[in-house]
């Protein structure tokens, strides 16, 4: 969200101190360590003891990890751990002021969960979904008092990575969406408000840095290697398109792009890549899987091949590769812009503090030039024809006028 919009808020008192968050996997553990550690005493519910016990032995695990680190002390670590609750029963969140579903991304099953949760809660309370990707509008008609609702997109992991995207639904009240980001800023989080479309900000905007990649080894231009490589030599991302995606997993980086291509009506530019798709089918997920993009050894590293040197790669190459996928990405967060799915610098914010992205998408446009940009796209679209690079119409009319983003 922008300045302005922040200082409006910024004396409004949150007035949350009882979070409950429903599933103990490892994304909502986090948002319950997070929350514990800003002080709010925390109900972490699961259907599963076991997964509770887990989620209790890990918190351990890594509380002592930041011990060690000098992060906290003992007695910071007696904190949190008091903090919070386990419970296994939904009735046990009736006190919450706050809770955050962290589950499976299924519509129908936040719809349910949603539906009996607020029988027990009280009519103040607060419900919110970490879902990444299916719409607030949706899960906030499941409820009897919709305005409720509202989206709160952590991201992992909860404890380190400084962004959430809080994303009001169509039915979402003004106090609720005030008070969301009064809490999340309370937690030392950087904010950024998005409309509720497809993917929100991140997962939208960073569609081109996967299939950008994709296209480009399925027309033959590159292997794995030399693309991860060009990104990173050049563009000073921390891992390359192919390796992020073993990372997070094919089938998780795939449905995601299958959802937000079905959602946007089967527009082009996020069509889904038949050979991640391929890669995913065959179990070739990556990290978890020990085989994707890479090969990985059984603690998850990956087992290095022959490194691709600027003097092994042309570096023509390499340029070739970095600034297409880098003007897809710029066209798509000027998108963004352009149908007021979040401010410039909320835009900015995201991809830099939710996924690392060394430059915020717009300032890299402004440093590059929208003339730059503009003409980039318009190369591919000459050379394709394909609706996928049709350039924003922001950015040329920011090319007409001759103005910056920032």
């Amino acid at each position: 969200m922008g300045e302005n919009q922040k200082s409006e808020i910024v004396n409004l008192k949150s007035q949350i101190n009882r979070v409950g968050i429903i599933g103990s996997g490892t994304m909502g553990s986090g948002i319950a360590q997070v929350a514990a550690t800003s002080g709010c005493k925390v109900k972490l519910y699961d259907t599963n003891q076991a997964a509770l016990d887990k989620a209790k032995a890990s918190l351990e695990k890594i509380l002592n990890r930041l011990i060690e680190k000098g992060r906290i002390n003992a007695e910071e670590k007696n904190r949190i751990q008091f903090n919070i609750s386990y419970v296994d029963n939904l009735k046990d969140l009736s006190d919450s002021n706050l809770t955050i579903e962290a589950i499976i991304e299924n519509l129908d099953i936040k719809k349910k969960v949603f539906s009996e949760l607020e029988s027990y809660v009280s009519e103040d309370c607060i419900i919110a979904s970490n879902t990444s990707s299916l719409s607030i509008a949706s899960i906030a008609a499941s409820l009897k008092k919709p305005e409720r609702c509202i989206g709160i997109h952590f991201f992992n992991p909860a404890p380190l990575m400084k962004l959430v995207e809080v994303i009001p639904a169509i039915q979402t009240s003004k106090e609720v969406l005030e008070k969301s980001i009064q809490t999340i800023s309370d937690w030392k989080k950087v904010v950024a408000v998005a409309k509720d479309t497809p993917g929100f900000i991140v997962n939208r905007v960073a569609r081109p840095f996967y299939g950008e990649a994709l296209r480009i080894y399925e027309e033959g231009i590159a292997d794995f290697e030399t693309i991860d490589a060009a990104m990173k030599d050049l563009g000073g991302f921390r891992m390359g398109p192919f390796e992020l995606m073993d990372f997070i997993g094919n089938d998780v980086n795939y449905t995601v792009t299958e959802t937000v291509f079905t959602a946007f009506y089967f527009d082009p530019r996020y069509k889904p890549a038949f050979t991640q798709k391929r890669f995913a089918e065959a179990g070739y997920l990556g990290r978890k899987s020990g085989k994707g993009y890479y090969n990985y050894d059984e603690n998850g590293r990956k087992i290095e091949c022959p490194s691709v040197s600027s003097s092994a790669v042309e570096m023509s190459l390499s340029e070739t590769i970095f600034n297409r996928v880098l003007v897809m990405l710029i066209n798509e967060a000027a998108d963004a812009l352009f149908l007021n799915i979040a401010s410039a610098e909320d835009i900015d914010n995201a991809m830099t503090k939710g996924v690392n992205y060394p430059k915020g998408l717009l300032a890299w446009a402004d440093e590059k030039g929208i003339d730059w940009c503009v003409n980039k796209m318009d190369e591919l679209y000459n050379e394709y024809h394909e609706d996928r690079y049709r350039c924003s119409p922001l950015l040329r009319k920011m090319d007409n006028t001759g103005v910056s983003f920032f």
